[in-house]
């Protein structure tokens, strides 16, 4: 299961690498000039990548059980990506980089993306008040569309409803509308008076889909196409329809240590179960063929590696998809903090990670990660089919978080 598949980049990629050139230089928002031309050629070759990311793979997997990945980083002109592991447990059958995985909450991102657009566009604004769209939100006069981006709203999350999850577990073929998990989501007892607290709620994101389906007047799926899918060429991304629960081929299957509603309560398993997960004699879950309608606006995109690195750094950098002066806004709602790659500002619908901007993603069978580095031009992407270890923690985080910290060291 930890058998890495080596992947053959583009050989152009490495000849390029002992010369340097000239780089266009652009403002994403916020005062930042970054390089806009993929032609700076002072990073080290595919090997030397290999050297510093292997390491950090090989041992989160197997401290997090987690049977397959995709790893990919992309410095400037060079483009280095790699798949390890089995796509299923028990059998010998590779990963490969073209595989494609369930990428959760990923998703937000590009909910809120188009968001911004009708922002840009007019169609409303960040101020204006949930209750102007529909009048049975709680709170819904106070909450404003930029406290749903932002994670501010203090609206219950159904995804924290125990009849909800118990549904999940027996019923995985379920197809559910969004206004019955909105239902679910204002039937809780707010968590707070909207802005007095960050709280991550899908609620917000699937609140937000059925805004935008409103005022475009169109189905989310539609939306994401014509304005995400299409403009920056993601061929291998989509958007399932709600009966959908197929994942295109090829790809791995997906896995969940305990059930929806025991890993609603917690994710680490007794001390046995965590050595019985790491030595292979406790198997997880299939979850693969659970229909993602449950999470729809907020996590239900599908994708490959190498096309959300394309979209990981046109978000960040506003290319084909926001003009600048919402970039702009967007750059300036988190702070970068280059020597601290923990977790920190969640803006607007998205997320710092020291030097990096981006979302992770964590749906039953698979855990994702996207950054994208606006100064040093790095993204990091991190697709896994397990979606938590046996004794917590999400691996595609773990991972892009040791790579990113072998990448700082000067170890290039």
């Amino acid at each position: 299961m930890r058998r890495a598949v080596a992947v053959g980049v583009a050989a152009l990629l490495l000849s390029s690498c002992a010369h340097a050139v000239d780089v266009e230089t652009s403002d994403v928002g916020g005062g930042v000039e970054v390089a806009t031309s993929a032609s700076v050629s002072t990073q080290k070759p595919q090997t030397d990548l290999a050297a510093l990311v292997d390491p950090v793979v090989h041992a989160t997997m197997d401290q997090l059980a987690v049977p397959g990945a995709v790893v990919l980083v992309q410095e400037r002109n060079v483009l280095w990506q790699n798949a390890y592991g089995t796509r299923t447990v028990g059998q010998d059958v590779p990963v490969t980089v073209g595989d494609h995985f369930r990428i959760g909450s990923i998703t937000k991102t590009m909910v809120g993306t188009v968001v911004l657009q009708l922002v840009e566009s007019g169609a409303l604004a960040l101020t204006d008040p949930v209750s102007s769209f529909r009048s049975d939100v709680p709170n819904g006069d106070s909450i404003t569309i930029a406290d749903l981006l932002e994670m501010q709203s203090g609206l219950y999350s159904y995804t924290e409803n125990s009849y909800f999850n118990t549904v999940l577990d027996e019923n995985p073929g379920r197809v559910w509308d969004p206004e019955e998990l909105l239902a679910i989501g204002f039937g809780g007892a707010p968590y707070s008076p909207p802005r007095q607290e960050f709280r991550y709620t899908n609620t917000n994101t699937v609140l937000l889909g059925t805004i935008v389906e409103s005022i475009l007047g169109t189905d989310l799926r539609n939306i994401l196409a014509d304005r995400i899918f299409e403009p920056l060429g993601l061929d291998d991304t989509s958007f399932p329809a709600s009966e959908d629960a197929e994942l295109p081929d090829p790809h791995p299957h997906g896995y969940l240590f305990g059930t929806n509603e025991s890993a609603r309560i917690s994710v680490k398993l007794s001390s046995a179960q965590v050595d019985n997960a790491r030595s292979g004699v406790l198997v997880p879950n299939d979850v693969t063929d659970l229909n993602p309608s449950w999470i729809w606006a907020a996590g239900g995109a599908i994708s490959t590696a190498a096309d959300i690195a394309t979209y990981g750094r046109a978000l960040v950098r506003g290319e084909e998809i926001l003009g600048k002066d919402l970039q702009s806004r967007r750059i300036g709602s988190v702070t970068l903090e280059p020597d601290n790659p923990s977790p920190g500002d969640y803006g607007l619908a998205w997320q710092a990670y020291g030097p990096l901007i981006g979302h992770d993603g964590a749906i039953p069978g698979f855990q994702s990660f996207m950054g994208h580095d606006p100064v040093s031009d790095t993204t990091i992407v991190v697709l896994c089919n397990v979606r938590d270890g046996p004794a917590g923690g999400r691996p595609a985080n773990e991972i892009a978080m040791g790579v990113l910290q072998r990448l700082q060291s000067g170890m290039k």
